[in-house]
């Protein structure tokens, strides 16, 4: 996809984008995003390696059906769950002691109606200081994006006013103006300020690492001061060695989905990274920077989850 074969626009606000990203990132997006949708399957590459054949929707489907896990699968993926957890950074200033953070990752908006109102209703009256979202708001890596457009714009009015999200694998760089026209900060190689008086706490964002690897961490930390608390959004877990060598406080990523379809345990059979499986889900810690790896509100490839609930999650930072 070009530029010169989108309606005008279109081709204004991502002419604005180009201008706030550089010819490059914008480029290589739309010719990735393009190769995606032309070849209909992924590159062979992808569909030889271990694993690709067990995510094929028909294949869980009727091994789901056949043990009589279908239906109670199902049924999973409206059971969105609330964690909360407390986080101690060293330097996070003294202002944004008790800070919170509304965590949301995978949405895959447009699997359905009933997975949209089951998110609402979760997030509805959850109290928070700022909302994260790292990544993945569509549910198929092609095709159309206004059906999610248009659940993020129910969404959007339960997660406060202060809303900062990064692209996934899943999601199209055409999808940003609207996004940010809700009213989302997408934050693509890119840092912002949260100021509480004279003090600061930097959020940076880095694009997809995973599919796109558009992701460049010299630019994000490019306008955070060497001593501030930074905090990185990232889609995926892969880039954690370089973020904590960049000086990062906290990662918030996600990607993974926790495996989706788990063993008894939540112990995940596939989790769709290079990241080592300690990364897989939950808290972490790689050096003097921690991590948080959400196990996602939504589902990809097949609308199910089993021994592996979504969640979404309120991280409270704290003076450690």
């Amino acid at each position: 996809m070009k530029l010169t074969d989108m309606d005008d626009q279109e081709r204004a606000a991502l002419q604005a984008l180009h201008r706030r990203l550089g010819r490059a990132h914008l480029q290589l997006r739309l010719g990735l995003e393009d190769e995606a949708e032309r070849q209909g399957l992924p590159p062979l590459a992808q569909r030889l390696q271990p694993g690709y054949w067990l995510q094929h929707p028909r294949l869980l489907h009727t091994a789901l059906k056949l043990l009589g896990l279908r239906e109670r699968a199902r049924r999973n993926t409206l059971r969105i769950q609330l964690r909360r957890r407390v986080v101690a950074l060293p330097r996070l200033p003294a202002a944004f002691d008790g800070f919170t953070l509304l965590h949301l990752s995978d949405l895959h908006l447009d699997v359905g109606a009933a997975f949209q109102q089951a998110l609402i209703e979760r997030v509805r009256g959850v109290a928070h200081d700022a909302c994260v979202i790292t990544g993945d708001f569509r549910y198929r890596t092609s095709g159309p994006v206004e059906e999610a457009l248009g659940a993020l714009a129910a969404l959007r009015p339960h997660l406060g006013d202060e809303v900062l999200a990064v692209l996934g694998n899943h999601d199209s760089i055409r999808m940003v103006p609207a996004m940010e026209a809700l009213g989302l900060r997408v934050l693509l190689n890119e840092s912002v300020a949260l100021r509480r008086g004279a003090a600061a706490l930097f959020v940076a964002g880095i694009d997809d690492a995973h599919h796109f690897q558009a992701h460049n961490l010299h630019k994000a930390v490019e306008h955070i001061p060497a001593d501030g608390c930074a905090l990185l959004l990232s889609h995926a877990p892969e880039p954690y060695r370089q973020a904590a060598h960049c000086g990062f406080d906290l990662m918030l990523c996600g990607h993974t989905h926790g495996g989706q379809l788990c063993l008894p345990g939540g112990i995940p059979v596939l989790t769709c990274s290079g990241a080592p499986r300690a990364l897989a889900r939950g808290a972490w810690r790689h050096g003097a920077m921690q991590g948080y790896t959400s196990v996602g509100c939504g589902s990809s490839v097949l609308d199910v989850r089993l021994n592996c609930l979504p969640e979404i999650t309120v991280h409270t930072l704290v003076r450690g």
